[in-house]
């Protein structure tokens, strides 16, 4: 029970499982006992008692129980008080076993990485564009991949609303091997500040000129008064060409890929969300849940999936 509500309850709470616990034992116990029957011989006119139930004439005997089960059902009492007594179970009583969940995980890990740890330091000491030609090395971190990976960046790794593609060019970090490395290991915050201060008029001038660096439809005199707009608040982070900045993760607005755009969704509203109410993205860092010594692996995976026609 440690296991489900902490490492420790409360005085109270613990003697509340106790008493929940052992007592619908007891009842158990004592239901069998009240219910005990042992004698099923006929009276002097042969008569056998019966329990009173009767259907369609027919009247229920009140023979005691079989003796198989009866000495079951006591079974399955011993069980499962000498259960408690090894095992988590009765509140803060840790078992005599001092068995946990978490440390039968822990000895599971310790084992898995005794056996695989010269595995993976093997696969460590090959550059990752040469170790994502391995197809055995690449069907080991693809394992690795869907387990940790693919719930944000989903399994064919072509991402989703406020999830980037992996598999295409456009990446806000880089996608060279160091730059995976560091993402997969370390993770990523990126901040787009909300510009709703500039107002509804600049806002839509702005989004007029981020359209027409990537090459949409958009309103030419509105684009070209947000250009002085997007040169004083935006131009920082995305360049004044709106190429973008790795380094800071701020997106490359001359491309065709929109990291926010839902399904259905226009890229002038999308641009227009992003400028009033501005984006918090975060990638966390996942080396200390996949293991420092699996980041190369699925580094070589990523970067595989990135380098295809």
């Amino acid at each position: 029970m440690n296991n489900l509500w902490g490492d420790s309850l409360s005085g109270f709470w613990s003697a509340w499982i106790i008493v929940i616990t052992l007592g619908s034992i007891g009842i158990a116990f004592w239901l069998l006992y009240a219910n005990r029957k042992t004698d099923k011989t006929p009276d002097a006119e042969g008569n056998v008692e019966t329990t009173g139930h009767a259907a369609d004439e027919i009247e229920e005997y009140d023979n005691p129980l079989p003796r198989w089960w009866l000495q079951l059902y006591v079974g399955t009492i011993i069980f499962s008080l000498g259960y408690l007594l090894l095992y988590p179970g009765l509140g803060n009583f840790a078992g005599l076993l001092g068995w946990t969940q978490e440390g039968q995980w822990e000895e599971e890990v310790a084992r898995a990485e005794e056996r695989f740890a010269p595995i993976f330091a093997q696969y460590e000491e090959i550059p990752i564009p040469e170790l994502a030609k391995d197809g055995e090395a690449m069907q080991v971190a693809e394992r690795i991949y869907l387990n940790n990976c693919a719930v944000c960046h989903g399994s064919g790794a072509q991402g989703g609303y406020g999830f980037p593609n992996l598999t295409d060019d456009a990446w806000l970090y880089g996608n060279e091997p160091e730059q995976i490395v560091h993402s997969i290991a370390n993770g990523r915050n990126g901040l787009m500040p909300s510009w709703q201060q500039l107002g509804g008029e600049n806002i839509e001038n702005v989004t007029q000129f981020v359209l027409s660096l990537s090459g949409l439809e958009h309103d030419a005199d509105r684009a070209e008064s947000g250009a002085a707009t997007y040169a004083s608040v935006c131009a920082a982070c995305h360049m004044p060409d709106g190429t973008g900045n790795q380094g800071l993760g701020a997106p490359n607005l001359t491309d065709d890929a929109w990291l926010y755009q839902a399904p259905g969704q226009s890229v002038a509203d999308s641009v227009r969300q992003t400028l009033r109410n501005g984006r918090n993205g975060h990638m966390p860092a996942q080396a200390a849940y996949i293991g420092e010594n699996k980041v190369h692996l699925v580094a070589a995976y990523v970067y595989g999936l990135s380098q295809e026609d």
